[in-house]
């Protein structure tokens, strides 16, 4: 199979993403603009019959003071990863980006090598003996996966002990997500645990609404979001970030991204975003006040996000990226908690992955990032 590659306008980029059951929210064209930092590309590939088979968002970052970049393609590039060709696939896109002034790039093939559900999370976390999600013996294994990774380190393609070669993985490697195909409301509800299904009735009780907002509530969700960030110990985006987000996405596609409140007599003490590309919806960011807790507004929150996804069509919710410490003294581990209690799987990507272009300029890359 002979494959070209070139680069393609957003239009065709987005006609062709709109095509799929589904691909990553970081790979639409209007991801582009959400990182308005970086130089971007939407990159085609194309058979022999001239139609396109696969679709790459291409991020440019430049090297302080060189016209040189790091390429990267966060989740991506959406092309068939388990073709036997893989080369014939990746090859001229390393080529073209090299053209066009890389020196490195990045990429996160969207491919799961394994799940665990809730059952098996929940008897690592039981057993003392067991530290890491990894530890844990998986209940379902993708042998596909596995020859990808070699195919990738046979093509020079790097990824470091941890999973992350040169900069770190910069997306979750670990994922929490709810599978919706196939069920029924009722059999995602009666899966959640005990404490979950009581949280959710608690807030009904309370008094709990879970209300939409717009763009000019993005505000409010900024102000809660810096209250988690304070308490969380991280640093929070600007609210301009949330504002260029909604602008991009939602110009792109009017159901690309949603806000919630959870609003509890007149006070909005819980939020979230919610982004949408076909039949995946993830919960991408999340916060709540430091008060009012004990009318659990993050399970209705949750809850009513899920039924919303369902109603969507979607074939999976994606509460995003969990540590794969089951370690109760690690500090991720109350992350992981909360959303076992959903009752839905945790899943492990391949990881991202490094292809050094420049070995030099890769490598002072890497020593510049170990010191920020």
């Amino acid at each position: 199979m002979s494959l070209t590659l070139r680069t393609i306008s957003r239009e065709q980029h987005l006609a062709y993403i709109q095509s799929l059951p589904a691909a990553s929210h970081m790979q639409v064209p209007a991801w582009a603009d959400v990182k308005a930092e970086w130089r971007s590309e939407s990159l085609g590939w194309f058979d022999k019959t001239g139609q396109m088979v696969g679709a790459g968002l291409v991020l440019y970052r430049q090297l302080p003071k060189i016209k040189r970049y790091l390429a990267y393609l966060p989740e991506g590039p959406v092309i068939n990863w388990y073709a036997p060709n893989l080369e014939d696939w990746l090859q001229p896109m390393l080529a073209h980006l090299k053209q066009q002034g890389a020196f490195s790039v990045k990429m996160g093939p969207p491919v799961v090598i394994r799940r665990w559900d809730a059952n098996a999370i929940k008897g690592g976390i039981a057993d003392a003996d067991v530290k890491r999600l990894r530890d844990v013996e998986p209940t379902f294994i993708e042998p596909r996966a596995f020859e990808v990774a070699d195919k990738l380190r046979r093509m020079g393609w790097q990824q470091g002990e941890d999973g992350g070669a040169g900069f770190g993985d910069v997306q979750p490697r670990y994922v929490f997500q709810v599978p919706l195909a196939n069920r029924s409301l009722e059999d995602v509800h009666k899966n959640f645990n005990q404490l979950w299904r009581r949280n959710i009735k608690k807030a009904e009780k309370a008094g709990v609404e879970v209300v939409q907002g717009g763009y000019e509530d993005l505000a409010t969700w900024q102000h809660l979001y810096e209250i988690t960030a304070e308490r969380d110990k991280f640093r929070p985006r600007p609210l301009s970030y949330f504002q260029r987000m909604w602008t991009a996405l939602n110009s792109e596609d009017p159901n690309r991204m949603r806000l919630y409140f959870a609003v509890h007599e007149g006070e909005a003490v819980a939020a979230a975003t919610m982004l949408i590309v076909g039949g995946h919806v993830w919960y991408s960011y999340g916060a709540s006040a430091n008060h009012k807790r004990e009318v659990r507004p993050s399970n209705a929150m949750q809850w009513r996000m899920l039924r919303d996804a369902y109603a969507l069509g979607a074939t999976v919710y994606d509460l995003r990226g969990i540590g794969d410490s089951l370690d109760e003294s690690d500090h991720l581990f109350g992350l992981i908690q909360f959303k076992v209690g959903t009752g839905g799987e945790a899943a492990e990507y391949l990881g991202e992955w490094d292809f050094p272009l420049n070995k030099l300029l890769h490598k002072a890359l890497d020593i510049y990032m170990s010191r920020r």
